[in-house]
């Protein structure tokens, strides 16, 4: 994974890869593998992702976070607007959605309020957590704060 790579400065272009994707998923599809789409929090992307029969979403939250970080409290609601219509959207066409990307407690704290998610992708910022606090202690402390 090179860190210019799209995956990890935002979500899938599904639009533009529409054709590519379709077929990647059918074939993982037919051999029976979950598949999931790591998308911007935008309803054209849910609903193409739905088309093309994911069985998932992985709303990307980078943006979000990167506002809260810098206590752009504006443009981090905003974000969080979107990616909770995304959430909605998405579980109304049965879609498992997952969030992740930028996570940290206070990100996930306030996302967890969104019912839609059911999953949040928070493995870098467990183990980075850890090196201060130990694995099983940060294990703990996302336990809590998404459970409350």
């Amino acid at each position: 994974e090179k860190r210019r790579e799209l995956t990890t400065e935002g979500g899938l272009n599904i639009k533009k890869n529409k054709k590519v994707l379709k077929n990647t998923i059918l074939k993982l599809k037919k051999n029976k593998i979950r598949v999931s789409l790591f998308v911007e929090p935008l309803l054209s992307n849910v609903e193409l992702a739905f088309i093309l029969g994911a069985d998932c979403i992985e709303i990307h939250t980078g943006v979000f976070c990167n506002s809260l970080n810098k206590k752009n409290k504006k443009k981090a609601e905003i974000m969080y607007l979107k990616v909770k219509q995304c959430a909605n959207y998405a579980k109304n066409f049965g879609l498992d959605v997952h969030a992740g990307h930028g996570l940290n407690y206070e990100s996930v704290h306030r996302l967890s309020k969104i019912e839609a998610i059911s999953e949040f992708n928070i493995g870098h910022f467990i183990i980075a957590e850890s090196i201060f606090i130990g694995l099983k202690n940060s294990i703990k402390k996302f336990k809590k704060i998404i459970n409350n």
